[in-house]
């Protein structure tokens, strides 16, 4: 029994180390940028609708946070078609790498806005820019199973969330647009680069 332990183990180091090697194909273009399109719809929406986002925070978090999961949602569906699609029994090691990678950074952003929201809710205005540092600090924990030019889209979330800080700082105003369209142009660009890169070139190099 514990030669057969052993042997299961190595085989699933193996496996994680061959999937750590081996460039990540799970997320679609499509549904990356269709984020982008979730992002300008909330944004149009509580630009119509939400007279006073200041004075309103849950209701301003509430609705981006609904985008958030289901975002999540779309990319997670179509991550496990595309990896059993395109890495057959690697799929599942191929995946848990992937959540591996961006797990801390999204953990990091909902900690930090539970603990603003319970001891320092006049801080909430920072939120917006911290949440895209945090997604900077994502694509760039997961450019090592991507194509590298990924990294383009976690420079960008990462000068967007500081220039999103500078401009709050001002009215300490939350905006639907300073949440929202960073967020449009960022996923469109990661769509951009996972369209035209495919990264045999860039995980192989």
């Amino acid at each position: 029994m514990r030669d057969l332990d052993k042997a299961l183990a190595d085989i699933f180091t193996i496996r994680n180390q061959i999937a750590a090697g081996t460039a990540f194909r799970g997320y679609g273009p499509e549904t990356v940028a269709a984020t982008g399109g979730l992002a300008l719809v909330t944004a149009v929406a509580q630009f119509l609708w939400l007279d006073d986002p200041t004075g309103h925070p849950l209701a301003f978090f509430t609705g981006w946070a609904a985008a958030a999961l289901l975002s999540g949602a779309m990319i997670w569906i179509e991550m496990q078609a595309r990896s059993r699609r395109h890495h057959s029994g690697l799929a599942d090691a191929m995946v848990r790498q992937a959540v591996e990678q961006f797990l801390p950074a999204t953990v990091a952003g909902a900690s930090l806005a539970a603990m603003l929201w319970k001891f320092a809710p006049e801080t909430l205005w920072m939120l917006p820019g911290l949440w895209q540092v945090f997604v900077s600090l994502g694509v760039f924990a997961s450019v090592r199973s991507l194509p590298r030019t990924v990294a383009l889209g976690g420079a960008w979330y990462f000068v967007a969330g500081f220039a999103t800080l500078l401009l709050a700082s001002q009215s300490h105003a939350l905006s639907p647009w300073t949440m929202g369209l960073p967020f449009v142009f960022g996923q469109f660009l990661m769509a951009a680069i996972l369209h035209f890169a495919s990264g045999e070139a860039d995980a192989e190099d």
